[in-house]
């Protein structure tokens, strides 16, 4: 267990105080993940055909969604134009955080969030406003998007380690998520008060096909990482894990905040565990990750694009992410 727990401790560090690893986090977890599985005795050709294999399907979303994106882009944002136009602009904005939630199990987290980075580029708001709406509306695509296995790293390692079919995460969370997407809606109205800002931010750069193509070959490095993650911390999580109190795990997982939360599913979710204490630590997981930039891809994509600094995050994040938290403890421990 002792070299684990040295495993865990460099995943946990590293990315944040070696610029190398950094920039190359995916190499850095696949060999990780490697390693872990043979510490733990659990790497053989069965364990390498399901890491290869299980990052196929989330990769090629990833690259036929970003393709798709690149050729629609432009018609998009004339249609963005034309409807933020036709309806009150709070009302666009709510929706805009509503459908971007909904969508994102099937468009994956990181095309959700190029699509709200091209909303924001042709809206035009002032900063204030532009920064409450981008943190609602990563919430919900992060939330939104752990629905498939297909739409976020998150969910595609969860259904592995649980050994699940494709429908399992909608029906174990699927109305916490629905429920939270719509109260993200809400909080739209009532905490963004648009201004129309006519010299805003310039137009956003297309991505160029060697751009998308890179960023699949990156999610499949990373899942594929997680997947032997995962299945080499299965004896640590079976031993010291498993029989602690969902509710301790929930609030344990707001470290999610500052470290990517398929990073933790990986490390935590056994299929030794009930589906109260799974649901638990998904929601803690999902919740927190909104909290700050480094908790989940879309914070990543939206705050590298628009310019957003960790404090300007956190200032927004932080209390709506806490507010979630304590609402979702309170409905799964207590009134259910």
């Amino acid at each position: 267990m002792i070299g684990l727990v040295v495993i865990l401790i460099l995943v946990l560090i590293l990315p944040f105080t070696a610029k190398v690893v950094e920039r190359n986090l995916e190499i850095f977890l696949l060999v990780m993940g490697l390693t872990a599985s043979m510490v733990s005795g659990v790497f053989n050709p069965s364990l390498l055909a399901k890491a290869l294999k299980d990052p196929v399907y989330i990769s090629l979303t990833v690259l036929a969604a970003g393709m798709l994106f690149k050729w629609g882009q432009t018609p998009l944002k004339k249609g963005i134009s034309r409807i933020a136009t036709l309806i009150p602009y709070r009302l666009f904005l709510a929706l805009v955080v509503i459908l971007l939630g909904l969508v994102s199990s099937v468009i994956t987290a990181i095309v959700a969030s190029l699509v709200l980075v091209a909303i924001v580029s042709v809206i035009q708001l002032d900063r204030h406003t532009e920064l409450r709406f981008v943190i609602l509306a990563c919430f919900s695509i992060g939330l939104g998007a752990a629905l498939t296995p297909i739409g976020e790293p998150l969910s595609t390692i969860a259904i592995s380690k649980l050994d699940q079919n494709f429908g399992y995460l909608l029906h174990l969370i699927g109305t916490d998520v629905f429920t939270a997407i719509v109260i993200l809606g809400w909080l739209t109205v009532l905490l963004v008060n648009p201004e129309r800002h006519d010299h805003g931010r310039s137009e956003a750069v297309a991505e160029s096909y060697s751009e998308i193509i890179v960023r699949a070959v990156k999610v499949y490095l990373f899942v594929m990482g997680l997947t032997l993650f995962g299945h080499g911390f299965h004896p640590f999580i079976d031993q010291y894990l498993t029989g602690l109190d969902p509710k301790l795990l929930y609030w344990v997982n707001m470290i999610s905040a500052v470290l990517d939360n398929a990073t933790l599913t990986a490390a935590e979710i056994s299929p030794a565990m009930n589906e109260l204490t799974v649901r638990a630590i998904l929601l803690g997981l999902l919740i927190s990750g909104g909290m700050l930039i480094p908790g989940n891809i879309p914070n990543i994509i939206a705050a590298n694009k628009l310019n957003i600094s960790s404090k300007e995050w956190a200032r927004i994040g932080m209390p709506i992410g806490l507010m979630l938290m304590v609402l979702y403890f309170l409905i799964i421990f207590f009134l259910i």
